[in-house]
């Protein structure tokens, strides 16, 4: 998954921040409205922690801004405030969850992936397409029963691929989505090139069809077709 932590409290952003990153996520950060706003607005997240109360601005406010650009970012407010009116206003603005301050870092991650499994997935935790099937939650695949052995890294590139089903990404959003924005600006995706070859052959090995198709000079495509 990848997340941005809009949080001012360095102490909490850190805690959060080990604890993803540790399980092999890619984490970005935030600590004030500006840094926020212009991060939601260049990058694209499978779910953004966002708290209220930031230095230049509110978070709400952010909350208006992802919205009104129809970015389909998963969104779980953590905030301090727990009043009924602070809970309704974050989820009336399009928020998918509300947790208040303060939580268990394993609660936080069972919110944060039925947030993206919603979003991706229509909530299933196993996903089948024709004879491949992932398990999300247990990063499991198989193709035909046989399991196949991923690297995180090949497993993230895959479910990334499957939630853009029939959709062509371009090597940019591939690099950005696996490594961060720091990859935002790369020309040398040979990296890349690595492990989509790599994903490919342990599929193919294990009985799959090729659904992976290169397209040429952007990136590549999910499909049957």
């Amino acid at each position: 998954m990848k997340i941005l932590i809009v949080e001012d409290e360095h102490a909490l952003y850190e805690s959060i921040f080990d604890y993803f990153t540790g399980e092999g996520n890619i984490c970005e950060h935030a600590a004030d409205f500006n840094t926020a706003s212009e991060k939601i607005q260049l990058y694209s997240y499978d779910c953004i922690l966002l708290d209220l109360g930031l230095p230049g601005g509110e978070g709400l406010d952010l909350l208006s801004q992802l919205k009104k650009s129809n970015k389909k970012d998963g969104v779980l407010i953590i905030s301090a405030r727990h009043s009924l009116d602070d809970r309704l206003s974050g989820l009336d603005l399009g928020a998918d969850d509300y947790l208040v301050k303060p939580f268990h870092l394993s609660e936080l991650k069972a919110r944060v992936t039925a947030i993206v499994r919603r979003k991706n997935f229509d909530g299933d935790n196993v996903i089948k397409f024709n004879e491949i099937n992932v398990d999300i939650s247990a990063m499991n695949i198989t193709v035909n029963n046989n399991p196949v052995t991923l690297t995180k890294k090949e497993f993230d590139l895959f479910v990334y691929f499957l939630s853009n089903k029939n959709k062509v990404v371009t090597k940019n959003a591939m690099a950005e989505h696996l490594w961060g924005d720091e990859m935002d600006l790369s020309d040398d995706f040979d990296f890349l090139y690595t492990h989509v070859k790599n994903l490919k052959k342990k599929l193919g090995e294990a009985g799959a069809k090729d659904y992976v198709k290169s397209v040429y000079g952007i990136g590549y495509k999910f499909t049957e077709a």
